[in-house]
C-alpha cells in the first residue's frame, strides 16, 4: 500500500504574498471597516470617502448597504451605479473590479484566495475577480478565484461560480451552469 502524503499546516509559508500598505494602514482599515462598513452605519458618502481614501478606485452613484466587508480596498475598483448588497464579503486578496450597473446581492461573497489542496503546505493560491457591466451576482452566491462574470451575465441565489460566466447568460448551482440566455426587455 502506497503511503499518503497528509497536510501540514505547520509548513504552511505565504511570505510571498504582499498584502499591500503598511501594518499601520491595515490596522487603520481593520478598524475603520469595523466601524463603517461591516456595521449598520448609513451614510454612503463617507463610505465612498474612506473606500479612496483608502486607494479604491469608486465610480458616481455606488450604493453600500449596512454589514459589508472589505478585506483590501487598495485592491478594489468599483464603476458607476454599483450596488454592494447588505453582508456582502468582499475577500479581495487580488483585485476585484466591479464594472458599471453591476450589483452583488446580500450575503455573495466574491472569494479571491483559496488553498492548494493537494500540496502538503496547503499553498495559498489567489486570482483576481472581474464582475464586467450589468452583471447579477444573486443573493448568497459565491464568486471563486480568477472568475470573470461577463456582461449582464447572472448567478443566481446560492450558486457558486468557480469559471467564467460569459455574458448575457443566467448560471445557477455548484458549480454553477448555464441554464438559458437572459433577455432583458423595455
Amino acid at each position: 500500500m502506497e503511503r499518503q502524503l497528509k497536510t501540514d499546516l505547520s509548513r504552511f509559508n505565504n511570505d510571498w504574498y504582499k498584502k499591500g500598505g503598511s501594518s499601520i494602514k491595515r490596522i487603520a482599515w481593520y478598524l475603520l471597516n469595523a466601524a463603517f462598513f461591516n456595521s449598520a452605519f448609513p451614510i454612503m458618502s463617507f463610505k465612498r470617502f474612506l473606500l479612496r481614501l483608502f486607494g479604491a478606485k469608486v465610480g458616481k452613484g455606488v450604493v453600500i448597504k449596512p454589514y459589508v466587508n472589505i478585506k483590501y480596498p487598495w485592491r478594489l475598483s468599483i464603476g458607476n451605479h454599483v450596488w454592494i448588497g447588505e453582508r456582502v464579503w468582499i475577500d479581495n486578496l487580488g483585485l476585484v473590479v466591479m464594472h458599471d450597473n453591476s450589483c452583488i446581492s446580500q450575503g455573495a461573497m466574491l472569494l479571491c484566495g483559496n488553498h492548494h489542496y493537494k500540496k502538503v503546505t496547503f499553498d495559498l493560491v489567489v486570482g483576481n475577480i472581474t464582475i464586467e457591466e450589468g452583471a447579477w451576482i444573486g443573493a448568497h452566491a459565491i464568486v471563486c478565484p480568477g472568475v470573470k462574470v461577463g456582461s449582464h451575465a447572472v448567478l443566481t441565489v446560492n450558486s457558486v461560480a468557480t469559471a467564467r460566466l460569459e455574458p448575457w447568460s443566467i448560471y445557477q448551482g455548484n458549480p454553477a451552469v448555464k441554464i438559458k440566455d437572459r433577455v432583458i426587455k423595455g
